[in-house]
């Protein structure tokens, strides 16, 4: 069983730190536009050049987060983008529109890009049509259970499997909800999605309240109690989402699954000795009760964890 990295979410230079102590293999992280974490505090291009050669001397590997879809006027802005983070030396862009990889291949043949979750990508054939597009990585959609993530895996060839193992949630398909688009024209395809699903909302019938509460908000996925059976899979990254957390919050989580992993590696009976500790840890980073999302089945099967 091959050892995956631990790709971290970063967007300020103290979440970079954190990230790199705590042992990642990875990080993604935005520029000042074009991402999908408008509201984060993302770095200039110059403190965004700084952390990628910080980066590099530590051997960590940085994927830009082109995540969005681009309006006609927009192009040209990003493609100039997309040559000044080449020049710093990223390691890879992380893109969502279709339109966008084939520009990225066509002008800069050898920077490497990752399928964005925000495509939903599902099933092998889809897998298949972006390898051929000139992907060398695809985010899988959070909606998928062990057993499509395993057969996916063991038919992508030399394309890389990247998956989300902690981290919070959406209510709809990644990449498809317009739920924000729609009450406060504030798109999440556009970067700036206002989660009106993290809300609370009441359930009206004949005018009675049937029930009221965060009926929209999931829980937050945690996979630190599974990870066996996430390595089991075959995926070549593990993914925490988090851009818009603190620096506290990436140091907590990054470091917990990179002693989980290692624990694992060393002995399976270690890793479920310290189990207890991955638990502590993880709970002191959310206010949400935790599940393991789709891995064990559909959504009405759902199993939190505590």
């Amino acid at each position: 069983m091959k050892k995956p990295e631990i790709l971290a979410p970063c967007s300020t230079p103290e979440s970079v730190t954190a990230a790199l102590n705590a042992g990642c293999d990875a990080i993604y992280i935005g520029g000042s536009a074009f991402g999908a974490r408008a509201y984060a505090e993302n770095p200039s291009d110059d403190t965004l050049h700084e952390i990628i050669k910080t980066c590099a001397l530590r051997g960590v590997k940085v994927f830009i987060t082109l995540n969005i879809l681009y309006k006609e006027n927009e192009i040209q802005k990003v493609l100039d983008f997309v040559e000044k983070v080449y020049s710093y030396g990223a390691y890879g862009l992380i893109v969502q529109d279709l339109g966008m990889v084939s520009l990225i291949k066509k002008y800069y043949p050898n920077i490497r890009i990752s399928a964005s979750t925000q495509m939903t990508v599902h099933n092998s054939e889809a897998i298949d049509m972006l390898t051929e597009m000139g992907c060398s990585r695809i985010v899988l959609a959070r909606e998928l259970g062990q057993k499509e993530i395993t057969d996916i895996c063991s038919k992508k060839g030399n394309t890389e499997i990247e998956g989300f193992i902690h981290g919070a949630l959406c209510v709809c398909y990644s990449g498809r909800c317009l739920m924000s688009s729609i009450i406060g024209q504030r798109s999440g395809n556009r970067g700036r999605c206002a989660q009106p699903c993290r809300m609370e909302y009441s359930l009206l019938k004949d005018d009675k309240t049937l029930k009221s509460g965060y009926l929209l908000s999931p829980k937050d996925i945690s996979t630190a109690e599974i990870l066996d059976k996430v390595l089991a899979t075959g995926v070549d990254s593990l993914k925490i989402e988090g851009r818009m957390k603190t620096a506290l919050y990436v140091a907590t989580v990054a470091r917990t699954y990179r002693k989980a992993i290692d624990d694992y590696k060393k002995d399976p009976k270690l890793y479920e000795q310290n189990m207890p500790w991955y638990k502590e840890q993880i709970s002191n980073c959310t206010y949400r009760q935790f599940t393991t999302g789709f891995f064990f089945g559909k959504p009405d099967a759902l199993r939190p964890i505590h």
